[in-house]
């Protein structure tokens, strides 16, 4: 998964970014069509839709790509659950594209500091760390895997037993 959400194309995309954030994301993760070169709807990650992913097709554990594109943010968000019907909830709604949903926040203080240099989680700056590991338990899956950059040398390994 990315560390931010993208889509191309219309429908619904409840934490998508319409300001200066978004902007951000799209220019510094260089989210344009490949073919096309338009630009690349991004948003807050959605820990609802990503549960859903996650459950539909049995994934066990998670790489997470792009945290690099986080680096400079002072805060950054996390779709956590959905104001939707008159409550609040953590599953993704089976009428998602008709029905308006207002997704709830979680803020995290942004690490500020150039990711690639540490290959070992634990040398990782201590907001990253806590970033990846609160998704994680949001997602209940293990992130195995964080990509600090396009390189391959920029994988750093999690040895989650």
């Amino acid at each position: 998964m990315k560390a931010y959400c993208t889509r191309v194309g219309s429908g619904p995309f409840p934490t998508e970014l319409h300001d200066v954030e978004g902007e951000y994301l799209r220019k510094v993760g260089h989210e344009f069509g490949a073919t096309t070169g338009r630009p690349r709807r991004c948003g807050w990650i959605d820990i609802p839709q990503l549960k859903y992913t996650i459950m539909l097709n049995g994934v066990t554990q998670i790489a997470i790509t792009k945290i690099d594109v986080l680096n400079d943010m002072e805060f950054i968000s996390a779709g956590t659950h959905y104001e939707y019907d008159g409550k609040e909830t953590d599953e993704l709604p089976f009428d998602l594209t008709t029905e308006k949903v207002n997704p709830v926040y979680h803020v995290y203080q942004g690490w500020k500091q150039d990711t690639g240099v540490e290959s070992e989680f634990e040398c990782l700056p201590e907001a990253l760390k806590a970033y990846t590991m609160s998704l994680e338990s949001l997602l209940k899956t293990p992130i195995t895997m964080i990509s600090t950059g396009p390189e391959r040398e920029r994988l750093v390994l999690r040895n989650k037993n």
